[in-house]
């Protein structure tokens, strides 16, 4: 797939006031500062479609993009380490569940992991929820170019086997990724394209 289009439609923290447009959606979505924003950028080649930050939590709403016309993907809030209040960051947190367990147009969810670490307890049971909520999901592993080719395989393998020690009986979809050398950015594309495909030649759109 080529992106040739790429526009902003609204933030917002509730789940009604996401578009009404019967399209396919792409959640987005990962720990602060594990690289959202610019991978986001490099999928839809636009430096600034996603606003970047030195400072952990800077998305704080439900962010849609239309690509092509015709899908749309959304930037979702960061868990973990966004300096709000715990006010806040309990109802962030309850709009994006509202969104996984509400929004019917949203397809799949890509949850970003920083490839240099090990797997943190908070994304295990963020890959738990979403299982026991059944929303489909894959792992993108970012950051690629910050350890070298030659350990990518050892750490995806080391990442693979906490996966399945936390209970899982196999590791889900997973691409590797890098922002800054567009890593990953075909085989990403490729998979949402095949997704989009299917569903619009079964009308399930």
């Amino acid at each position: 797939m080529k992106i040739t289009s790429a526009e902003f439609i609204i933030s917002n923290s509730e789940v009604s006031k996401c578009p009404k447009e019967p399209l396919p959606e792409y959640a987005f979505i990962g720990r602060s500062n594990v690289g959202k924003s610019s991978l986001i950028n490099m999928l839809t080649n636009h430096k600034n479609l996603a606003k970047t930050s030195s400072k952990p939590g800077k998305t704080q709403l439900i962010n849609h993009f239309k690509i092509n016309n015709n899908w749309f993907l959304v930037d979702l809030p960061g868990y973990g380490y966004a300096r709000v209040s715990k006010k806040s960051k309990a109802v962030f947190q309850q709009f994006v569940t509202d969104y996984f367990e509400k929004r019917e147009q949203m397809v799949c969810a890509f949850v970003l992991i920083d490839i240099r670490l090990e797997a943190q307890k908070i994304d295990l049971e963020f890959f738990t929820y979403l299982g026991v909520t059944e929303v489909p999901f894959c792992i993108v592993f970012t950051k690629a170019d910050k350890i070298g080719k030659t350990k990518i395989h050892s750490h995806v393998e080391a990442y693979r086997k906490q996966v399945l020690a936390s209970g899982w009986e196999e590791m889900p979809q997973h691409f590797v990724t890098s922002a800054t050398e567009a890593t990953g950015k075909e085989d990403l594309l490729s998979y949402i394209d095949e997704i989009n495909q299917e569903m619009f030649k079964s009308n399930s759109f």
